[in-house]
């Protein structure tokens, strides 16, 4: 096997920096947002490719905060949204945002995806946890796909 065949594609790499992006931008205070999304992507050095998708990605997640938290807080049973870790938060809206506005990526893949940086970025545990509020997502808000 070839090292290409190990690299992530552009845009797994271009979910991770997302991630990032958002993150930190949950955690700034509003006046410093820009600021620190600006050094996430100095630090980080991807593609330009990259960057550009994860900053497309980052903005339409939090453009479409407010909606996107009140459909995961539907389905995530004894959760609060604003009680859950930061970085699933992010994940959680970042894979809700691509199950309910990108149809041109399957959901099992957006879902395996948000599972991934879960195991990678956050708990032992976050990976079932957001498999399943995605999972659910997916089921109620995405008939036509399932």
């Amino acid at each position: 096997m070839d090292d290409a065949q190990n690299q992530p594609d552009s845009r797994t790499l271009a979910r991770e920096l997302a991630l990032k992006l958002l993150y930190v931008s949950d955690l700034s205070k509003p006046e410093q947002i820009e600021t620190q999304m600006k050094d996430v992507l100095e630090v980080e050095h991807t593609d330009d490719s990259v960057s550009k998708l994860a900053t497309e990605i980052a903005a339409n997640v939090r453009e479409t905060r407010d909606e996107l938290d009140e459909i995961i807080q539907g389905v995530a049973v004894n959760w609060q949204v604003s009680r859950m870790p930061v970085i699933d938060r992010a994940i959680l809206r970042m894979g809700a945002f691509e199950l309910l506005y990108m149809h041109d990526i399957p959901p099992r893949v957006t879902i395996n995806e948000a599972v991934e940086l879960a195991k990678k970025y956050s708990t032992e545990k976050s990976g079932a946890f957001v498999n399943g509020v995605l999972d659910k997502i997916y089921q109620t808000r995405c008939p036509e796909k399932v």
